[in-house]
């Protein structure tokens, strides 16, 4: 009775290298069926091929030789598919921070795509709907649509008077973790669970819009401070955004349009 086939038939038939193969062995991913004891020779079931093409498709995912272990440990499809569905996530971020860094660079590379110039703009104090808070950075956007979900729910659109916007301390920027403030202008600013009625006091901004996704828009702020430091001023407070045009506004992401200010004063002697 033949024991199974060699490793040379089953690399051809999995389209796996024997040295890949070999290496599944060692780490207890792909265990042969039957190792002679005299030779060392392995040899591989059929049924092991299903086995060698899942490892190899997870492989082409970047899944670690740990995570893939996982999954084969299972014998619970939706065990096995909750596993591969984290590291899909996993790979979709990436996706998306490569895709914006791509897009960070030809902006970089191409000034002429740059966009309008920044402009100074003095705006007045207001009163506004607000919700605030201490933040990681790394959780602001999930808490930004939670602080923004609480205030339209509390104020539906014919109470709305303008663009919603927010104010972000410097140290969410450069310590990783600040206040962050949201907020909508009403008609009547009224307290209520999270939201309370914020007083913005009057200031001179440097402005410039930002136009389309979010993705890039670091390059934008990059601009901002370039022209702020070429016109002899100094950023005096957090930054402002206000979001004309937003997701809340239209699927379309070229349509997005963020203004982006920063408090300023003119640096005196220069």
């Amino acid at each position: 009775m033949r024991p199974g086939l060699t490793i040379g038939e089953f690399a051809t038939l999995t389209r796996l290298s024997v040295r890949t193969l070999r290496r599944y062995h060692q780490a207890g991913l792909l265990v042969p069926a039957r190792v002679d004891p005299h030779t060392g020779y392995r040899y591989y079931a059929a049924e092991q091929i299903p086995s060698a093409q899942v490892i190899q498709r997870l492989r082409e995912l970047d899944v670690p030789l740990a995570g893939i272990g996982a999954v084969l440990a299972t014998d619970d499809p939706a065990e096995r598919g909750a596993l591969v569905e984290e590291h899909l996530g996993r790979v979709e971020e990436a996706l998306d921070r490569a895709r914006a860094t791509v897009l960070s660079l030809r902006r970089l590379l191409s000034p002429e795509r740059s966009g309008p110039s920044p402009s100074l703009r003095t705006i007045g104090a207001r009163s506004v709907a607000a919700v605030s808070g201490e933040v990681d950075r790394g959780e602001s956007l999930a808490w930004y649509a939670s602080a923004m979900a609480e205030l339209d729910a509390a104020y539906p659109r014919e109470e709305r008077t303008g663009a919603p916007g927010g104010r972000y301390a410097n140290e969410l920027f450069t310590a990783g973790r600040g206040l962050m403030t949201v907020y909508r202008p009403v008609r009547t600013p009224r307290a209520h669970g999270r939201v309370e009625v914020l007083g913005l006091p009057a200031a001179e901004l440097a402005v410039v819009v930002h136009h389309g996704p979010h993705d890039d828009i670091d390059v934008t702020y990059g601009r901002l401070g370039a022209w702020v430091a070429g016109h002899a001023l100094a950023v005096d407070g957090p930054v402002h955004e206000s979001y004309p045009v937003g997701p809340a506004d239209t699927g379309d992401a070229a349509r997005w349009r963020t203004e982006i200010g920063w408090p300023v004063f003119r640096i005196t002697g220069r």
